[in-house]
C-alpha cells in the first residue's frame, strides 16, 4: 500500500465537471492498494497517516498533526502508485489490487478516517478524475506499507 501525502490549503476532486469533494486546510491523499494488501496493513498505514506531525507550531516548527490544526481529508484512490517502472519505458501493474480487492480496502480507510472523527472527501472509485490542489510548503511525504510494516509483507509475500 502506498499513500502519496500532501500538505495543503486546499484541494478539490472533479469528475465529469462535478466537483465530488473539496477541502480547506488538510492532507490531499493519493491511495494506491497493492494485491497483498490487507485490514491490519491498512490500519497500520493510517496510523501513520494521521499521526504525521508536519504542520508548524507556533516557533515555526513541523510539529502538529492533522488533528492540532483541525485538518481535514481528501482520499483519492490510484492505482498508478503502484508501478513498477524498474524495467523498460511501460510502467507494469501487474502488483495493483483487482478492482474487487482494493475498491473495499479503499473504502475501508476513508471509514476508519472517518470513525477517527475526520472530515473525510473523496472522489469515486475508478473514476477518471481532476484534482486541484494548492500545495502548501510544498510538503509532500511518501509513506509505502514496506517500510511502516515490512514484517507484514514478508508474511503476505511467503
Amino acid at each position: 500500500m502506498r499513500f502519496l501525502v500532501q500538505r495543503v490549503t486546499r484541494a478539490s476532486v472533479t469528475i465529469d465537471g462535478n466537483e465530488t469533494g473539496r477541502i480547506g486546510l488538510g492532507f490531499f491523499v493519493l491511495i494506491g492498494v497493492e494485491d497483498v494488501d490487507t485490514k491490519e496493513i491498512a490500519d497500520k498505514m493510517i496510523s501513520k497517516l494521521l499521526g504525521l506531525r508536519i504542520f508548524e507550531d507556533e516557533n515555526g516548527k513541523s510539529n502538529l498533526a492533522l488533528a492540532d490544526v483541525g485538518g481535514e481529508l481528501l482520499l483519492i484512490s490510484q492505482f498508478t502508485l503502484c508501478a513498477d517502472a524498474s524495467r523498460g519505458n511501460r510502467p507494469s501493474y501487474v502488483h495493483a489490487g483487482r478492482p474487487e480487492m482494493s475498491e473495499p480496502m479503499y473504502q475501508y480507510i476513508c471509514d476508519q478516517c472517518r470513525e477517527q472523527g475526520y472530515t473525510v472527501q473523496t472522489g469515486i472509485f475508478g473514476a477518471e478524475m481532476k484534482c486541484d490542489l494548492l500545495n502548501d510548503g510544498p510538503f509532500t511525504i511518501w509513506l509505502d506499507s514496506r517500510e511502516i510494516c515490512p514484517k507484514l509483507h514478508e508474511i503476505r509475500r511467503g
